[in-house]
């Protein structure tokens, strides 16, 4: 196996994945702390850190940390989840160094300029604007908030507008502080690189990052409630989301086969019957996303609000069917695609290292091949109908709507009573 791993003393991991056909790498910092970790008063905190990251160092301006990547025909970027963070960059073989060295003095010596933290709070408004004014995108806020209410995980990632503004330098520094800690960082690199080369420069660089590893944060508890906002839109916008499975959960293949078979592709049936078959609307889709010590099955779909209760029935007895028949045939379909999604990522370097990152944060350790491909053969009929079942008895579900008319609040109220009987 091409995967290497070395662990620093000081408790950093490092892995790589030498895929020796390329020229280029993809390599970048993951940090296990997200939007989850943050105290009440810290809302939006972990995003902002992200974006001033980039914004100067002690050697190095902003404009600077662009133009040094740019300049050798690399790509510089990030990003924050719930549970995460990332910083990663692609580069040709012979700039992993400089690669590392800007990472490295992007979060272990980013200046948090009181000028560029104005800046940077500026433009993160801008962005929380225009997340309100996508209601697709927002309609997944509404229903995380629902699903998670007065929790971490159910706050917006983003923050508000009065959260973002009223942060200090002195407020970045202590979460950085607490929170990246080497025993929850790991560097990833996969493509044209060296891993002892890779293993000395973080050694070297990311000295700073030290142990013990940062607080466990509180405990997630799914409660399903339901947030109607009208608005007015063209569309109706509706989102549902049950309680869902841990990432190490045994059973979390078995779910991941049945969101796919119910709204994973053209093929899934809630696209067949609830578009094609009955035209009710242009997107719809499920999914399903594990945490460390909970998860969130979500389903969305936009409709004319005077269809959304025809389109919530429908829905609601997909899902009710698919517990209770999924066939063979789909879930064949389904697994030959996530396979085959595997394999894909073994074609990208930048797919990869993303996939060795995410094993990392969850398991602790890169899963080979063969054994994801062996628990995606272990899914059977009778475990993704158990899975199916066992999720609409789990908990009511948190439904999300914005949009115009009454036809929100029968959809939302359709769900709710659907799924309380069947629970």
């Amino acid at each position: 196996m091409s995967v290497e791993i070395t662990r620093l003393p000081t408790g950093f991991t490092v892995v790589t994945d030498t895929m020796p056909h390329l020229e280029t790498a993809s390599l970048g910092v993951w940090v296990g702390s997200g939007s989850r970790d943050e105290e009440i008063q810290e809302h939006g905190i972990s995003h902002l850190l992200e974006h001033m990251a980039f914004k100067g160092t002690h050697r190095r301006t902003a404009r600077q940390i662009a133009e040094e990547i740019e300049a050798v025909g690399g790509d510089l970027n990030a990003a924050t989840s719930v549970e995460t963070t990332a910083y990663y960059a692609r580069v040709l073989k012979a700039n992993v160094p400089l690669a590392l060295d800007v990472l490295s003095d992007i979060l272990a010596e980013p200046a948090f300029d009181p000028v560029e933290l104005q800046r940077e709070q500026n433009v993160i408004v801008q962005e929380i604007g225009a997340t309100e004014d996508a209601p697709d995108d927002l309609v997944f806020d509404r229903l995380q908030s629902a699903a998670f209410p007065n929790q971490p995980v159910g706050r917006p990632i983003l923050g508000t507008r009065e959260s973002v503004c009223d942060f200090r330098p002195e407020h970045l520094r202590g979460y950085l502080a607490r929170n990246y800690r080497a025993p929850d960082m790991f560097v990833v690199a996969a493509g044209a690189v060296d891993h002892k080369q890779v293993a000395d420069e973080v050694a070297r660089l990311f000295g700073s990052f030290r142990e013990p590893a940062a607080p466990t944060p509180a405990p997630a508890h799914f409660q399903g409630r339901s947030s109607v906002e009208n608005r007015d839109l063209e569309q109706a916008h509706i989102a549902i989301a049950f309680e869902g499975l841990p990432q190490r959960d045994p059973e979390l293949y078995s779910l991941q086969v049945f969101a796919s078979a119910l709204g994973g592709g053209m093929s899934s049936r809630l696209f067949q019957e609830v578009r094609e078959v009955r035209g009710l609307c242009y997107a719809i889709y499920s999914f399903h996303m594990p945490y460390s010590d909970t998860g969130f099955f979500g389903l969305y779909a936009g409709t004319d609000a005077a269809d959304a209760p025809e389109l919530m029935q429908v829905v609601i007895d997909q899902i009710a069917g698919a517990a209770e028949n999924v066939t063979a045939a789909e879930i064949a379909r389904v697994k030959a695609q996530m396979k085959a999604g595997l394999l894909m990522a073994l074609e990208s370097s930048s797919a990869r290292a993303e996939q060795i990152a995410r094993q990392m944060l969850a398991y602790g350790r890169p899963i080979p091949l063969t054994e994801l491909v062996a628990r995606i053969d272990a899914v059977s009929v009778d475990s993704v109908r158990a899975a199916g079942r066992a999720l609409i008895a789990r908990s009511r579900p948190a439904v999300a709507a914005l949009g115009p008319g009454k036809g929100l609040e029968n959809a939302a109220a359709i769900a709710e009573s659907a799924f309380r009987k069947a629970a």
